[in-house]
């Protein structure tokens, strides 16, 4: 992957543009799909059909999930509530974490699909994704065969 100087400008001026949409066009999926879908070159040709049939039927929800899942795969949508007419969307890392030890960004928009997108390029944006943000959460440790050692205090 190149280095590009202006990603985080470009990134910016997405996340305002989604935010000020007031309906999704088969153009701002594309649009989209262009700028922060650094993967989207690389996506092998039925992938790149099913998501042309996606966005030509209108399926906005679907066709977002699915850039979810091949642009941030460690990435999963976590929570997608409406409250008071304005949908939060709310991605994680470790969704069996509580709220609080996650590595999850929030976006809130009048459209879920649009909510969606939002969180992610607020994922991508924040540099979560390329490890630039330290985990709130403690380290996986993995557990070895062999000796098990008990270090509770009986005294």
């Amino acid at each position: 992957m190149l280095f590009d100087p202006n990603y985080e400008q470009t990134l910016a001026g997405l996340q305002r543009h989604l935010r000020g949409c007031q309906a999704i066009t088969p153009k701002l999926m594309r649009d989209v799909m262009a700028r922060p879908c650094l993967r989207s070159q690389t996506y092998p040709a039925a992938t790149k059909t099913k998501i042309d049939a996606l966005i030509e039927t209108g399926a906005w929800i679907d066709t977002a999930l699915a850039l979810l899942k091949l642009e941030l795969p460690q990435w999963t949508l976590r929570r997608l509530v409406c409250d008071d007419g304005e949908w939060h969307c709310t991605l994680s890392k470790q969704p069996w974490l509580p709220l609080d030890l996650d590595d999850s960004v929030e976006a809130v928009h009048a459209i879920p699909a649009l909510a969606i997108l939002c969180a992610m390029v607020e994922a991508r944006s924040a540099g979560v994704t390329t490890g630039e943000v330290r985990p709130k959460s403690a380290p996986h440790v993995r557990t070895t065969p062999g000796h098990i050692v008990c270090c509770d205090n009986f005294a």
